[in-house]
């Protein structure tokens, strides 16, 4: 399959990328900057593994589920943290991560 059958999983995975990087920017500027630790460590992961698997998808990777199952995983995970979290940057993050893991899960059948 060519990555344009993917365009939509691969605009998915940008906008939650872009949500998590400014998440994670955001949290660094919090005043209380220890309760947003896990919030910005999975902002971290969550941006790497979407433009890691954005990239994957273009390039032809064979590994589309396994790379899907993870980033869905991971996507999840920081959502439910980002969601914790009462900042405006957290509750559009958590929203982006929570569509972008119901976009991965799609690939991983």
């Amino acid at each position: 399959m060519s990555h344009e059958q993917y365009q939509s999983i691969i605009e998915e995975l940008h906008e939650c990328m872009a949500a998590c990087n400014h998440c994670y920017d955001a949290c660094l500027k919090e005043e209380n900057m220890n309760m947003m630790a896990e919030c910005i460590r999975l902002d971290r992961e969550c941006a790497d593994i979407c433009a890691y698997l954005e990239q994957a998808i273009v390039r032809g990777t064979p590994f589309i589920s396994e790379l899907s199952q993870v980033c869905a995983t991971i996507c999840e995970r920081c959502g439910n943290e980002c969601q914790k979290h009462e900042h405006d940057h957290c509750k559009k993050c958590a929203e982006a991560c929570f569509k972008c893991a119901e976009a991965c899960q799609k690939l991983t059948a």
